[in-house]
């Protein structure tokens, strides 16, 4: 990491003005007096704009700090309403041009139709091409290929795996490619409260460190609806059709909106067009609404209600650049010996991806397991090896485990329970 600018100098705003009376002096009367000359609008609209100008400050020095400061700053970005302000920014100051910063998109392939293109025409408006990244062992923008590896129901039949093999894992893989030491990214203290407590910078406790820069942390969607139309920014499409936020066009609605898969349906209309609202805006401006049309019908294993695409939850950006069991008792095994290996003797095999959370969870018990047998335990990278794992390994989701008896069978381990001692059990049980 190079220190260069980092202390640079910024123009702050001078308050004195402001300063607050003594404890003991009065509220002047003439002043309360003249307040039949006070003009609100124009109050407000003086005060919204001294706000907006100091936010963009604070966001360009958080931007000037990641790109001047960090070799390879990469700008994960989903084209919402503050992606496309942060997009804006690193024009302004130059860093798309001169590729100090890198624009990097995960095509899901079930992104709104609107949204690829949208994508070629800021390109071309700014200067940049992003990096895409897709789903494992797809060319990038063939849909049909996804469908044939995957499924095109896939999102119905596995919302975790799906979001595995079309978010996390090509995000994960896209800031490995770029070597990215510091991440861009929108999110805001205003989007909800799991979000509600990032400041500017953050740190990701892999490797070397990943920072992470939250240039719009303390930035509401009004505010980046006013910075839109205050300097005229490119937007997605979908904000004139109804949708404050958009993601996957799948689960995806307008707010508000009488969609029987909304939890809680309103009447009304709010749309940004021509940079201004339409109808009425506290729909989408009210704290933690941004993100309400999002995931709509969607619900985590444990049943609770989905609120996160994959990308943002706890460990996915954990182990981009490192592997699960790097030492200890737990044995590598490659694709090419795999079967040679687990054929001439029993053994546990755990297929797995790195960036799986749930993988990550068991690294603990699964090392100690194989401290604790007295055969051998393998671990088998499963992700990039897909239709190997799937024939050979009983594999449809991470992780899977499975134990290689003494006739060769390999007997897979349904539990959810991934305690040293229901694994062990299993593993004695079936020798």
């Amino acid at each position: 990491m190079k220190l260069i600018g980092l202390f640079a100098a910024v123009a702050l705003p001078t308050c004195v003005a402001f300063a607050p009376p003594t404890a003991f002096t009065k509220p002047s009367t003439s002043l309360l007096k003249s307040s039949t000359q006070f003009d609100q609008e124009t109050f407000i609209a003086e005060s919204k704009e001294m706000r907006l100008n100091h936010l963009e400050e604070q966001a360009m020095y958080a931007l000037n700090i990641s790109c001047e400061n960090y070799d390879n700053a990469v700008f994960p970005n989903a084209m919402i309403a503050g992606d496309v302000v942060i997009t804006h920014l690193l024009s302004r100051l130059g860093y798309l041009k001169d590729g100090k910063a890198k624009i990097m998109v995960v095509d899901t392939f079930h992104l709104f139709d609107d949204t690829m293109p949208f994508l070629r025409s800021i390109e071309k408006e700014y200067g940049f091409d992003a990096e895409i990244f897709c789903a494992e062992g797809v060319p990038v923008g063939d849909k049909v290929a996804f469908d044939k590896k995957y499924g095109a129901d896939l999102w119905k039949e596995d919302i975790e795996q799906y979001d595995k093999v079309c978010k996390v894992e090509p995000f994960q893989r896209g800031l490995k490619t770029l070597n990215t030491d510091c991440m861009i990214n929108g999110r805001t203290r205003w989007q909800g409260f799991e979000r509600a407590w990032i400041d500017q910078f953050e740190n990701a406790p892999i490797g070397g460190g990943l920072a992470k820069c939250n240039p719009l942390a303390y930035w509401t969607l009004e505010d980046c609806f006013d910075y839109i139309s205050k300097y005229k920014v490119p937007h997605h499409p979908c904000h004139a059709q109804g949708y404050p936020s958009h993601g996957d066009a799948k689960d995806t609605i307008p707010i508000p909106s009488m969609d029987p898969r909304n939890p809680d349906p309103q009447e009304g209309s709010c749309k940004f067009v021509d940079f201004k609202f339409e109808g009425d805006k506290k729909f989408w401006l009210d704290y933690a609404c941004e993100r309400k049309g999002r995931f709509v019908g969607l619900a985590n294993k444990d049943g609770s209600t989905k609120t996160e695409c994959g990308i943002h939850v706890e460990g996915a950006e954990k182990t981009f650049d490192r592997d699960l069991w790097e030492s200890g008792s737990v044995k590598e095994l490659s694709v090419g010996d795999a079967l040679e290996v687990t054929k001439s003797a029993p053994g546990v095999v755990v297929v797995y991806a790195p960036w799986c959370q749930f993988c990550q969870g068991m690294e603990s018990e699964y090392a100690k397991l194989a401290e604790e047998l007295s055969l051998p335990v393998y671990k088998l990278r499963g992700d990039e090896e897909r239709d190997f794992v799937q024939a050979n390994f009983n594999t449809q989701s991470f992780p899977t485990i499975n134990v290689v008896n003494k006739n060769g069978d390999v007997v897979k381990y349904e539990s959810e329970q991934r305690d040293v001692a229901s694994m062990k059990s299993f593993v004695e049980s079936n020798m």
